[in-house]
């Protein structure tokens, strides 16, 4: 059965069974993909409580499931201002605003970086998805700074090649909680899931490896400024790695302190630095300021005693 905009289903198991987002695939119709977006959306109960996507289910188990309409994925081109640092027939690199998410998503429909994308260039690689045109990497909202896009779906390939073989250089600058000791050094901590919170990440036995090389800039009473250099590219890697040095970013909402910020509301992090090999063979190497709104929280930091 296909199910309908807002309707709520319930299922009684009354033996034992595989996981269940295959279960929950087989009996509404969609895939394991939009059931794993249901669960994660805390959308799906097994006897009352939140499970994962693999949860074994069990005869005595009951299931509620609760399917919200969704708006029409179309895409249209919005005039939202975007700086584009470079562009050619096949790709676009461009300077992601601070709070400006990448592509649309629940509760964020539109003004994304997509629909900019739409309205600026001309054509789009269908790479990434229906919802995704163009997008290669991604940057959390309020994480401003670097991004390559892909404009055919040649050059879409060829980019999430050099990303998977980490040949694509991004390095960030992030003003931390603390005075970091060491000058320089490598995060080598595995990331996965929270346990027990699904909208966070975190350091966890048997989590996806995950490396992150970090060189100190400045060092202030109380907080530190530091460049770093992913290795790899795991979801809030950078964000997660520093707090597990109880070095959290200043203004981290989610994995940060609740006061000494600054005043800062969100995540001081910048994506400053971008390099790769263009598929024609040119190696590129991009840069971007922060931004005088990070530098001033900088300054404050600089004066803190």
């Amino acid at each position: 059965m296909i199910p309908r905009p807002a309707d709520t289903y319930q299922f009684a198991i009354t033996e034992d069974l595989g996981r269940l987002d295959v279960f929950l695939s087989e009996q509404l119709g969609i895939t394991r993909s939009q059931v794993k977006r249901l669960v994660d959306s805390n959308l799906v109960l097994v006897n009352g409580r939140t499970v994962k996507a693999g949860y074994k289910l069990r005869a005595g188990d009951e299931i509620s499931v609760t399917v919200r309409a969704e708006p029409d994925p179309s895409l249209a081109p919005e005039s939202i201002p975007l700086e584009i640092v470079y562009e050619d027939e096949d790709l676009a690199v461009i300077n992601k605003p601070k709070g400006l998410v990448v592509h649309p998503g629940a509760g964020n429909w539109s003004g994304t970086l997509v629909h900019a994308l739409l309205y600026h260039l001309e054509e789009l690689s269908e790479g990434g998805g229906v919802e995704r045109p163009g997008i290669v990497h991604r940057l959390d909202k309020d994480t401003s700074g670097l991004m390559v896009v892909a404009k055919t779906n040649r050059c879409h390939a060829y980019l999430s090649d050099l990303i998977k073989d980490r040949e694509m250089e991004k390095h960030y600058l992030a003003l931390v909680h603390g005075v970091m000791r060491e000058d320089e050094g490598m995060i080598d901590k595995p990331i996965g899931r929270h346990p027990k919170d699904r909208k966070k990440m975190a350091v966890v036995d048997g989590g996806r490896e995950a490396q992150t090389i970090f060189t100190v800039q400045e060092r202030f009473a109380k907080y530190t400024l530091v460049r770093l250099r992913l290795i790899t590219g795991r979801t809030h890697q950078i964000r997660v790695h520093l707090a597990s040095m109880h070095h959290p970013i200043v203004g981290d909402p989610l994995y940060g302190f609740k006061t000494g910020n600054l005043g800062a509301e969100s995540q001081l992090l910048h994506a400053c630095y971008l390099a790769f090999r263009h598929p024609s063979g040119q190696y590129l190497e991009f840069t971007a300021d922060p931004g005088p709104e990070f530098w001033g929280f900088v300054e404050k930091a600089r004066q803190t005693s």
